[in-house]
């Protein structure tokens, strides 16, 4: 027994250079793409921003079908039309996903009316954008419930068929704020953070399931009219992402069946400075950024 742990113990840095070299050819040989051509693709969140973008990105690309849910008939109507009329059947859902009885409600109507879904994007989220003392406790709830167990709802409403056709893909919306959160979006920042270490659980728990995986995208700021009125200090340094590339990006990271995707890249070296420097340090990067006061101006979607 102690001779065997030994060798294993011994064996651990050749399989860690091993896995490292894996990472790297990974990383610089161009993955196959995932032909699309036979998923049923449904965005929550999908009649506006950058849920809008992904139908058209999908459809773009050859999903078969699109099915789009959110709360307002009006934005799913047009995003529907636009999409039909790019040649993809497409149909839309009034569903609030941070209802469970309405999401399992729906996942039902879905099926009976278009079908398996394959791909799965959680993109639906709201931002109270206030701090915890000028927060409203209804607002506070409405964003745990929308942005991290509308999550629990959906996976629980469309995996299980996802792991009978050994067939499907979970895509999680997420943000940078999950990782390094900041004043005046706590709300946001708490939901964001939780949903990651849902998606972080669910990947790992599915390393054992043929045919099903997980894409986690964490965009920094995006210009969408969710985080209307948010101000960056130096805006040609750090301008907001185009929800279209968020889109794009997003997509082909599912193609190529990525699990982690940050956008841009530049948000590698905050993860990487966020955990080696210490936090006075990171306070003063916070304040000479601008994030520190970035909400002060937030409007938020009118």
């Amino acid at each position: 027994m102690v001779w065997r742990r030994l060798g294993a113990l011994l064996l651990l840095p050749v399989r860690l250079l091993g896995l490292a070299a894996k990472a790297v050819a990974c990383a610089l040989l161009p993955a196959k793409l995932r032909d699309l051509a036979g998923d049923s693709v449904l965005i929550t969140g999908g009649g506006r921003g950058i849920g809008r973008f992904l139908a058209k990105e999908f459809a773009r690309r050859g999903a078969r079908k699109i099915v789009l849910w959110g709360r307002t008939e009006k934005c799913l109507k047009e995003t529907t039309e636009e999409i039909q009329s790019m040649g993809t059947e497409c149909h839309y859902f009034i569903c609030d996903v941070g209802n469970r009885e309405e999401v399992y409600r729906q996942a039902k109507a879905v099926r009976e009316k278009v079908g398996d879904i394959t791909i799965l994007v959680n993109n639906a989220a709201v931002v109270h954008g206030r701090s915890l003392m000028n927060s409203d406790d209804d607002a506070l709830l409405k964003s745990q419930h929308i942005n991290t167990l509308g999550q629990f709802w959906t996976t629980k409403a469309f995996l299980p068929r996802m792991l009978e056709l050994q067939k499907g893909h979970i895509v999680c919306l997420n943000s940078i704020l999950a990782l390094s959160a900041i004043p005046g979006a706590i709300d946001y920042c708490t939901s964001k953070a939780s949903s990651f270490a849902f998606m972080e659980s669910l990947t790992l728990g599915l390393l054992d399931c043929p045919g099903v995986n997980t894409t986690t995208v964490l965009p920094f700021h995006t210009s969408t009219e969710m985080f209307q009125g948010m101000r960056i200090r130096f805006p040609t340094l750090f301008p907001p992402l185009k929800p279209e590339v968020v889109a794009r990006k997003t997509v082909e990271a599912v193609q190529q069946n990525q699990a982690f995707l940050l956008l841009p890249w530049t948000m590698h070296i905050l993860v990487i400075l966020k955990s080696i420097l210490p936090q006075a340090a990171l306070e003063e990067i916070h304040k000479f950024s601008g994030s520190y006061t970035c909400m002060n101006t937030f409007k938020g979607r009118t």
